[in-house]
């Protein structure tokens, strides 16, 4: 009886999360590629692109933005308080980009996090009938913004948020990165994100979120989430609760980026995200993360007494191949990794829930 209760609850939970990798696996929550015939003439797009310390990325991402098919653009990149050449990559770009202006931003106002701040500033500029909000990180193929812009129309949802395939070139970045996807794919079946407007079911990336400007007024843009450090998701839940729909995908082969570059970047990048996006308290953010520490990490210990939990260790393996498969990520890299993730997943817990109630969270040099 000892063994067989938290067998059950492992195997149960297993299977569930298989379930759903495999539900999202066949139903493909994926940008696909959506050719527009008049990609000159309407929507009008403001591309708007919050920089601080980006002179490694944000040169790249401009030539990706200036090879779209889609020609109907404004580029505003804000210039926040940058310590590096980002300001002077941009306005060099902007010498053969006509489209492209770059804006100095305005000091940090109290009770405000810096990424809101620079992207209410940067909303505050925009001409667009639609803006798009896309960090300095991410790379383009030349029909990812039509095919989006087309996805958002044809949908007729409020606002398309993508989760950019992730480019990992260290082993360092392995340990981590893949998480995000894991987490987000085993336990949430995409397409309800859109299909239901239950605000629990609500997925949103802040690296690339197309919304139409007026609707985003109406829920008050970021100056509504000015203190939250997960403005993506709370831009989300408002819309939902607004009663709008809204589509969250997966960049596939059409918008891709790399989010750090090393496992100590890595660490400090998802401490800063991991307990803020829950929405919990901090108990209850402790109690979800030991549950699925012992879940995810235990039948690979325990199967070594008890032959039984080869059950649950195959469904954890079939979780993950499903996803590394959607995310296009490394299966042999992801399922040979799986116990050492899930320790970096619980240390990173841990660190983000102290970080964040002692207020420590500090991001490009600035606490947030």
């Amino acid at each position: 009886m000892i063994l067989t209760i938290p067998f059950s609850i492992i195997l149960f939970i297993t299977l569930t999360t298989a379930a759903v990798g495999i539900y999202n696996l066949v139903t493909r929550p994926v940008l696909e590629y959506r050719p527009r015939t008049d990609i000159i003439t309407k929507p009008r797009l403001s591309i708007l692109i919050p920089a601080r310390n980006e002179e490694k990325t944000i040169g790249r991402l401009l030539r990706t933005i200036g090879q779209q098919t889609y020609r109907n653009i404004e580029i505003i990149v804000l210039d926040d308080h940058s310590e590096d050449r980002t300001a002077e990559i941009v306005r060099s770009a902007a010498n053969t980009e006509p489209r492209l202006r770059l804006i100095d931003g305005k000091p940090l106002p109290k009770g405000w996090t810096g990424k809101n701040w620079a992207c209410h500033q940067l909303a505050l500029q925009a001409k667009g009938d639609l803006l798009l909000f896309i960090d300095a990180d991410v790379e383009l193929v030349p029909e990812a913004i039509s095919s989006a812009v087309a996805t958002i129309e044809n949908s007729t949802v409020a606002m398309l948020s993508v989760f950019p395939t992730q480019l990992m070139e260290s082993f360092g970045e392995r340990l981590v990165v893949p998480l995000m996807n894991w987490i987000l794919l085993s336990f949430l079946p995409l397409r309800l994100v859109s299909n239901s407007q239950h605000t629990r079911f609500v997925a949103a990336n802040g690296q690339f979120i197309l919304i139409w400007k007026d609707t985003y007024q109406e829920v008050g843009g970021h100056a509504a989430m000015k203190d939250k450090i997960v403005e993506d998701m709370e831009i989300a839940r408002a819309l939902k609760k607004s009663g709008h729909r809204i589509l969250t995908l997966l960049g596939g082969d059409m918008i891709a980026c790399r989010m750090y570059s090393g496992v100590t970047e890595s660490v400090n990048g998802f401490t800063k995200n991991f307990y803020a996006g829950f929405n919990t308290s901090p108990i209850g953010f402790i109690l979800v993360l030991l549950l699925m520490t012992i879940v995810f990490l235990g039948p690979f210990i325990a199967v070594i007494e008890y032959p039984l939990f080869v059950y649950p260790i195959v469904l954890i393996l079939l979780n993950r191949l499903s996803i590394s498969v959607l995310s296009r990520q490394s299966i042999i890299y992801n399922i040979i990794l799986h116990p050492i993730q899930i320790l970096f997943m619980a240390i990173i817990g841990f660190l983000s829930v102290e970080a964040y109630t002692s207020n420590q969270i500090l991001w490009k040099g600035r606490r947030l």
